[in-house]
């Protein structure tokens, strides 16, 4: 068994980093909310890798690459959401036009996708 303090620094990194995506969101930096989303579920899936494993993670930032990995059993809901927050992870890290994410990720969407992260997250950490 992997020591307890290993995953869990990252379920806490994870934590944090939603905390930031809710801060982001209640700001008005909607992109930002997003990317932080992509970051903590990134984090709380390298935390299970480690508990399920006890392999520390590569540096990928792929959401896909950790849950096939793991041949984690998501449903389909879950993985969809997954696969998108996955895709959108690199336009809303390095946009090639801001204004034009401004515009596709508005309050209404990114609160959604806010609200599915929550779910996923805790979903993972009962893993």
């Amino acid at each position: 068994m992997v020591a307890k303090n290993l995953y869990e620094e990252w379920y806490f990194q994870s934590d944090y980093d939603l905390e930031t995506a809710e801060d982001m969101f209640r700001s008005g930096r909607e992109v930002y909310c997003i990317f932080m989303c992509h970051l903590s579920l990134e984090k709380a899936l390298k935390g299970l890798l480690i508990k399920l494993t006890g392999e520390f993670p590569s540096k990928s930032h792929s959401l896909i690459y950790f849950v096939e990995k793991m041949g984690l059993e998501l449903d389909d809901d879950y993985y969809d959401f997954v696969f998108m927050l996955n895709k959108i992870s690199v336009p809303t890290r390095y946009p090639d036009d801001l204004r034009k994410l401004f515009a596709t990720y508005t309050k209404e969407r990114t609160e959604v996708i806010l609200k599915k992260t929550k779910e996923v997250q805790q979903w993972i950490k009962r893993q």
